[in-house]
């Protein structure tokens, strides 16, 4: 990995809270993810599992995490199972974890090689009643490629018929959606990768520059500020393309007075920003895109205060579209007879404005929270209304991480970010 050591301690609280959550005599049990192939001997880059990453900091593949709080024997309160590693691994692929180094990574003193699993995982199965797998109930999951989880579960389950089975992911949605300080850090850091993106293509983008130019601006800084590149898959929509909400290709040239909507985020230490912003190819917002661009900027204020502890979701997201149909009926998008007429399962507001305005970020980018919850201090939220007008041949997205507080508004960990439109103007022109 290219990211600084996270200290231990994180987590090492992160097992502690979710042990605490679990039935008596119950063993809980996380995979890393596979290295899934393309074709030929050419495969995807590595991506850890979310889940076994927060509970033991491990960012290798083949590897395993058991968790097993009431276990007579302490030293199979906590274990973890990797792939042994020897000279030839290291000159092939690199270093991998060894005992010591997982220790110092995890805080987990009992370390076995994987080629031991079936053996100590009898023994450890004698001693419990309740097996806890790991399945994905993201609210956002569409998942059809069976994981190593999904195969792990599979034999578990065959293997020890008798045993009660219970679920991790309710506990992992309410642990994982409220923020530790150290992870708080980790996503401000990301964010200032992303931050310093920004400012570098505010002085790249010109007239006739192609949107993968800018990625490839965008990339650059990222690596070289230790990240391993984009958070998700990036946004670089110029013109029309910005009313494609998820445009990916990045393929256009970008024309003198057209918008440039860029929705880009760094990851780092696998946690992820996610920011916005539109701006003016020629360096100068034009009256009536500035008049859209201000509405937006208005609407994405106004909803930041909102994110309080309380707050439901569904809730906050009608608050919301009351602000945005205030600001289109000001912009002369819509007017009262389409907000009088309107039907309540699609409001009026929603033909310029038809996504939802805030999810919960971390380690994924839509990251896990149980909707259906209050919010609570220090989960972290985007918020990022826009407009899109087709018609008029460009869309406006703004879009910040902002994290929630016991007392009075978010946090903003993208306040450096340049936002308002003069101060784009300023940046672009210097």
């Amino acid at each position: 990995m290219k990211y600084n050591r996270i200290n231990s301690s994180l987590f090492v609280k992160n097992r502690k809270n979710f042990a605490a959550q679990m039935k008596p005599n119950s063993i809980a049990v996380f995979n890393s993810n596979d290295i899934y192939p393309i074709s030929a001997d050419s495969t995807m880059p590595f991506e850890q599992h979310r889940d076994i990453f927060y509970l033991s900091g491990v960012d290798q593949e083949e590897s395993i995490l058991v968790l097993f709080p009431d276990c007579p024997k302490e030293k199979y309160r906590e274990v973890l199972f990797l792939r042994e590693t020897n000279e030839h691994i290291a000159v092939w692929e690199g270093e991998k974890l060894t005992k010591e180094a997982a220790f110092d990574t995890s805080g987990i003193k009992t370390v076995f090689w994987l080629q031991d699993l079936e053996k100590i995982m009898f023994e450890i199965m004698s001693l419990c009643d309740t097996v806890y797998i790991n399945t994905n109930e993201h609210y956002r999951a569409n998942v059809e490629t069976e994981t190593r989880e999904d195969r792990f579960t599979k034999w578990l389950q065959a293997k020890y018929p008798a045993h009660s089975v219970a679920k991790s992911n309710p506990i992992l949605q309410r642990l994982r959606s409220v923020k530790d300080q150290i992870e708080l850090d980790l996503m401000k850091h990301a964010c200032d990768i992303t931050n310093k993106g920004f400012r570098r293509i505010l002085n790249f983008v010109k007239p006739d520059v192609w949107e993968y130019e800018i990625e490839a601006e965008f990339i650059h800084e990222f690596i070289r500020n230790r990240s391993k590149g984009f958070a998700y898959t990036p946004i670089i929509a110029s013109g029309n393309n910005a009313n494609v909400l998820h445009y990916i290709e990045n393929n256009q040239q970008c024309k003198a007075g057209d918008l440039l909507l860029l929705d880009v985020g760094a990851e780092y230490a696998n946690y992820s920003s996610d920011m916005t912003r539109t701006i003016p190819v020629s360096g100068r917002f034009t009256d009536r895109q500035r008049q859209v661009y201000n509405a937006v900027n208005n609407v994405k204020k106004e909803a930041t205060k909102m994110l309080v502890p309380g707050t439901i979701w569904e809730e906050y997201h009608i608050e919301v579209g009351k602000i945005m149909t205030s600001e289109l009926l000001g912009l002369g998008l819509i007017d009262k007879a389409d907000v009088q007429n309107e039907d309540p399962n699609w409001p009026a507001y929603k033909k310029y404005f038809m996504h939802g305005t805030s999810h919960h970020i971390g380690l994924d980018t839509h990251d896990y929270g149980l909707l259906h919850e209050p919010m609570q201090p220090d989960m972290v939220f985007t918020v990022e209304p826009g407009i899109y007008i087709p018609d008029e041949g460009f869309g406006v997205r703004l879009e910040d991480d902002v994290v929630i507080q016991k007392t009075g508004e978010p946090v903003n960990l993208m306040q450096d970010i340049p936002i308002e439109a003069n101060e784009i103007e300023d940046l672009m022109n210097s």
